[in-house]
C-alpha cells in the first residue's frame, strides 16, 4: 500500500498492525518508500531503526559482470552508524521567524564502541582484510575525534584485520581514484550515508545495492533507492537491489543455501 493511503487510512505511516508483525518476528522486509523532503512525516527508516535500535547499516557494492562501469573488481562495504549522529532527530528552529534552524550532531562512546566493534566482527567473519575509518576528526574535533579514538582502541583487538583511517572528504576522492583500496568502511551516520551512495555509483547504481539494517534482536532488510515514481509504467525499474535485499535478509536467518541460490540466480542475468 502507498505511504499516503497509509497516512489516510491510519493517520501513520507505521499502523499498528505493521508494528505488531515486526514485534513478532524481528525481522522486517520492507520496499522502497518516498520521504518528503523538507516537509510532512518523517522518514520511516529513521523511525524504525531508532524503535528497535537498529544500529548497523551494512551496504555491499560488489562490481557485477555484466554491469559495464568504470571500474572493476570494486568490493567495499559500507558499515554506517544508524542511531545517531547529525540523524537524531535533535533540530529545531531558533527564532520566532524560523529563519535560523540548527540540528545537533550526538556522538556517544557506547553507540561508536558497537558499530566499529560490528564493523571488525563483520571483516573477520566474511574474511575481509581491512577496516578504514572515515571521520572528519581535523575539524569536528570532539564529535568525530571521539569517533576515531574509540576505532583507535579497537582495532589492536583485531590483529588479524588491517585498520587504516581517512579523513572523509579525502575518501571520497579515494574512492572515486582507486576504488579497489577499498575493503570495509566504517563511519557515522551522515557520512556513511553519502558513502554508500558514491560506492553505489562506482558498481552500476542503487538499483543494484542491497541494505541491511541490523540490531541486538531485530533486522531491517530493503534496497536502499527510492520509490522512483517517475518511471512507473514504464517498465524499466530494475528489481535488483529488493531481491539482493531478500538475499541478505536469508542468510541472515541462517538459510544460506537459499541466499547463494538467489544471488547466483541474479548473477547469471546480468
Amino acid at each position: 500500500m502507498q505511504v499516503w493511503r497509509l497516512m489516510k487510512k491510519f493517520g501513520t505511516p507505521l499502523p499498528n498492525e505493521t508494528m505488531d508483525s515486526f514485534d513478532k518476528t524481528r525481522v522486517a522486509f520492507k520496499g522502497p518508500l518516498t520521504t518528503v523532503v523538507g516537509k510532512g512525516f518523517r522518514s520511516i527508516n529513521v523511525a524504525l531503526r531508532q524503535q528497535y535500535d537498529l544500529y548497523a547499516n551494512v551496504r555491499p557494492a560488489k562490481s557485477w559482470e555484466g554491469v559495464k562501469t568504470r571500474y572493476d573488481a570494486v568490493d567495499i562495504v559500507i558499515v554506517r552508524e544508524n542511531t545517531e549522529g547529525l540523524y537524531a532527530g535533535l533540530e529545531h528552529y531558533l527564532t520566532p521567524k524560523k529563519d535560523i534552524a540548527e540540528s545537533l550532531a550526538v556522538v556517544t562512546r557506547a553507540a561508536s564502541e558497537r558499530i566499529i566493534d560490528y564493523a571488525f566482527k563483520y571483516a573477520r567473519d566474511n574474511k575481509r582484510k581491512r577496516v578504514t575509518a572515515c571521520h572528519k576528526a581535523n575539524i569536528l574535533k570532539y564529535t568525530q575525534g571521539l569517533f576515531l579514538d574509540i576505532a583507535r582502541e579497537i582495532a589492536p583487538r583485531y590483529p588479524d584485520i588491517e585498520f587504516d583511517e581517512k579523513i572523509i572528504d579525502a575518501a571520497c576522492m579515494h574512492m572515486v581514484m582507486n576504488p579497489q583500496q577499498f575493503d570495509v568502511v566504517v563511519c557515522t551516520n551522515m557520512f556513511g550515508d553519502i558513502l554508500s551512495d558514491l560506492t553505489a555509483g562506482l558498481v552500476g547504481g542503487l538499483g543494484l545495492i542491497p541494505g541491511a539494517n541490523i540490531g541486538a534482536d531485530a533486522a531491517l532488510f530493503e534496497a536502499v533507492h527510492g520509490s522512483a515514481p517517475d518511471i512507473v509504467g514504464k517498465n524499466i525499474a530494475n528489481p535488483t537491489a529488493v531481491i539482493m535485499a531478500g538475499a541478505m535478509m536469508l542468510s541472515h536467518l541462517g538459510e544460506l543455501e537459499a541466499s547463494a541460490r538467489v544471488v547466483a540466480a541474479v548473477q547469471k542475468s546480468y
